[in-house]
């Protein structure tokens, strides 16, 4: 895994700091702003409540859950950022259990732009291309990680 330098460690921890304890409403502007980017994502969430509708999505318990397991994670990588190697097996997990629910790797470039349009609305001025850079970079590695996990769940597949 590569590695990230000690600006953008500073950038990224000062900024997931600023967004405060609670960051399940960051995570609902995120997965809103996924669901304009590629409507069809929707679909992937087939829980007892119908999330037909992004409302009704947004509002299911089930999702809820889910929008708090994806902040836990970008909180896993923003706390392990001087080792983000010790996150690789959990990483190429995700990215495997990705896999077999339907998720294309394709639609891991659009989560990192709903994660960049989530952090820009809610740090508002404190968003810069400097911290924009250092998002990127860790969600790079993360991403990387992940797609492994899954090319290696789709190897499994085909034997």
């Amino acid at each position: 895994m590569e590695e990230l330098s000690g600006k953008d460690k500073q950038l990224i921890r000062d900024s997931w700091e600023k967004l405060g304890k609670n960051k399940v409403p960051h995570g609902i502007v995120m997965f809103t702003r996924l669901f304009e980017l590629d409507p069809a994502l929707l679909s992937l969430f087939s829980y007892k409540t119908k999330c037909g509708a992004v409302p009704d999505c947004l509002s299911s318990p089930e999702f809820l859950d889910h929008v708090t397991k994806v902040m836990v994670v970008i909180d896993a990588a923003v706390n392990h950022l001087d080792d983000l190697h010790s996150l690789e097996d959990f990483l190429l997990n995700l990215g495997k259990k990705h896999h077999a629910v339907g998720v294309k790797t394709q639609s891991f470039a659009v989560v990192g732009e709903a994660l960049l349009h989530m952090l820009q609305c809610s740090l508002g001025a404190s968003y810069t291309t400097a911290l924009r850079q250092a998002w990127l970079n860790m969600y790079s590695v993360v991403v990387s990680a992940m797609t492994r996990g899954w090319a290696k769940n789709g190897e499994h597949k085909s034997n």
